[in-house]
C-alpha cells in the first residue's frame, strides 16, 4: 500500500506559479483571412529546424522512448509499444507550459534536457501516432522570474516577446508547413495561454484557418464561454468540443481532486467576469457524466521536472516486478466528471486507489497546493483519452474535408 506524497518547500515555491500566464494576451486587429493566410511568410528563427523542439520532418525526442508498462489492479503487467503514425492525416502544434529556469526573465532558446525537451515528451509527443508534431521553443517567461515574483522581487520580463514567438513560428508553420492540412493545437498553462491569444487574435476570425483547425486543446487554463453556452467569451466562432466526432472547437480543463475541489482562492476554474464561466470538457467523456481516464504518467513519479526524482515504486515492490518503460499507464485508477460548483468549473479527477491491491494507492507528487490542485498532471492524467479523442477526430476532419491525402514521412 501506498499513501500521497508532498513536494519540497521550494518546489512549492517554484511550481506553484506554473500557470500565472494562463491569462491570453491581445493582439491589434485580426488575421488575414485570404485563401493562404500568410503568403510568403518566412521566419528568421523558425526558419531552423535547431528552433523547434520536434519537427514532423526531423528525428527528434518525440519520435523516441515512449513504451508504457501497463500495470493492472492485480498486478500483472504488459508492455505497451509505441509507434509513430507513418501517414499521419494531420498536424499538431504544441505550446508547453512554464518550465525553463534559465536565469533571466525570459528563457533563453536553448532547450534543456530536464526542462522543454522533458515536457514535450510528457504531454504531446504521445499524439505523434496521429499526427506530425511541431513543436517551437520560445523565449517564455521563466519560472526564475515566476519564484521572484513571488518572493516580492522583480526580475524584467517581457510577456510579449513570449508572444510574438508563438506567433511567428504559427504563422511559419502555415506559410511552409501546413499545405492546408487539419491541425490540433495543444498547450498547457503558459503554453495554453498563448494559443488561447492566438486563437483569438488570428485563427478565430480567420475563415481559412478555423477550416484547418481540427482542435484546440488548451489545459491547466480558464477559458472562458458564457454560463450555459458552448460559444462567445474568449472566441466568437470556436465552440466547446461536445463529441470526438465535432471538429473545429475547444477542450479545456483545469483538474482537481474529487476530495479537494477548488477553494475561492484557486485562480483555476474561475469565471473572469459577469456571465462567464471557465471551460470544462471532460476527455474521457465529452458529451457529459463520468469517464475512466487513461494516465500515462512517468516511471519515476515525477509529474514536471521539478521535484526530486522520487523512484516510485507503481507495485508492492515485494512482487519482484520491474518497470523498464518511461511510462507507465493505470487502468482503471482515474475517473472524471466536469463541476460546478461554488462558483468554480472544473474536471473533477476521482482516485480509485485500492490499499488490498498490489498497486500503488494514489498519485504522489502531483499536488501543488489547494489553489493549483492537480495542475501538474493535467495533461498525463488524461493522456491516452486526449489521443483517442485526436484519432476520432482526424477521422470526422478528413471525411468531411476530403483532402487529407498522406504520404509517409520524410525526415531531414
Amino acid at each position: 500500500m501506498r499513501t500521497r506524497t508532498s513536494p519540497t518547500t521550494s518546489a512549492l515555491a517554484a511550481t506553484a506559479l506554473l500557470a500565472l500566464l494562463a491569462a491570453p494576451a491581445r493582439a491589434a486587429g485580426p488575421a488575414t483571412t485570404a485563401s493562404e493566410p500568410y503568403p510568403g511568410y518566412r521566419s528568421a528563427l523558425y526558419a531552423d529546424p535547431a528552433s523547434w523542439l520536434c519537427r514532423g520532418d526531423t528525428d527528434d525526442v518525440c519520435d523516441h522512448d515512449l513504451d508504457a508498462t501497463i500495470v493492472r489492479a492485480n498486478g500483472t503487467t504488459r508492455r505497451e509499444r509505441w509507434h509513430e503514425a507513418s501517414s499521419p492525416k494531420i498536424d499538431c502544434f504544441y505550446v508547453y507550459p512554464t518550465i525553463s529556469t534559465d536565469p533571466g526573465g525570459n528563457s533563453d532558446l536553448v532547450p534543456g534536457d530536464d526542462q522543454e525537451l522533458y515536457v514535450v515528451r510528457q504531454q504531446a509527443a504521445r499524439l505523434g501516432s496521429v499526427c506530425r508534431v511541431f513543436a517551437p521553443i520560445y523565449r517564455q517567461i521563466t519560472l526564475t522570474a515566476l519564484t521572484a515574483r513571488l518572493a516580492g522581487q522583480q526580475i524584467p520580463n517581457d510577456p510579449a516577446l513570449a508572444y510574438a514567438d508563438v506567433v511567428d513560428a504559427w504563422k511559419h508553420y502555415v506559410a511552409n508547413d501546413n499545405h492546408g492540412r487539419g491541425v490540433i493545437l495543444i498547450g498547457h498553462s503558459q503554453g495554453a495561454g498563448h494559443l488561447t491569444a492566438l486563437v483569438r487574435n488570428e485563427i478565430d476570425p480567420s475563415p481559412e484557418l478555423r477550416a484547418r483547425l481540427v482542435s484546440a486543446i488548451l489545459l491547466g487554463t480558464s477559458l472562458q464561454v458564457p454560463v450555459g453556452a458552448d460559444v462567445g467569451g474568449d472566441f466568437q466562432n470556436v465552440p466547446l468540443c461536445r463529441s470526438a466526432s465535432q471538429t473545429g472547437c475547444a477542450i479545456s480543463y483545469a483538474s482537481f481532486r474529487a476530495d479537494a475541489p477548488p477553494p475561492s482562492s484557486s485562480l483555476f476554474g474561475k469565471s473572469r467576469g459577469p456571465g462567464l464561466q471557465a471551460a470544462c470538457t471532460n476527455p474521457a467523456a465529452l458529451g457529459g457524466g463520468t469517464g475512466a481516464l487513461k494516465p500515462y504518467l512517468p516511471v519515476d513519479g515525477k509529474s514536471l521536472p521539478l521535484f526530486p526524482s522520487r523512484d516510485v515504486d507503481w507495485l508492492d515492490p515485494a512482487l519482484g516486478v520491474e518497470i523498464t518503460t518511461p511510462l507507465v499507464a493505470l487502468p482503471g485508477f482515474l475517473s472524471a466528471e466536469c463541476k460546478v460548483e461554488n462558483g468554480f468549473s472544473y474536471l473533477s479527477i476521482d482516485v480509485q486507489g485500492d490499499p488490498s491491491d498490489p498497486r500503488i494507492d494514489d498519485l504522489t507528487g502531483a499536488d501543488i497546493t489547494p489553489e493549483w490542485g492537480l495542475h501538474l498532471v493535467d495533461a498525463n492524467a488524461a493522456m491516452g483519452n486526449l489521443v483517442d479523442v485526436a484519432e476520432r477526430e482526424a477521422r470526422a476532419f478528413c471525411g468531411r474535408q476530403r483532402r487529407c491525402a498522406t504520404r509517409p514521412l520524410a525526415r531531414r
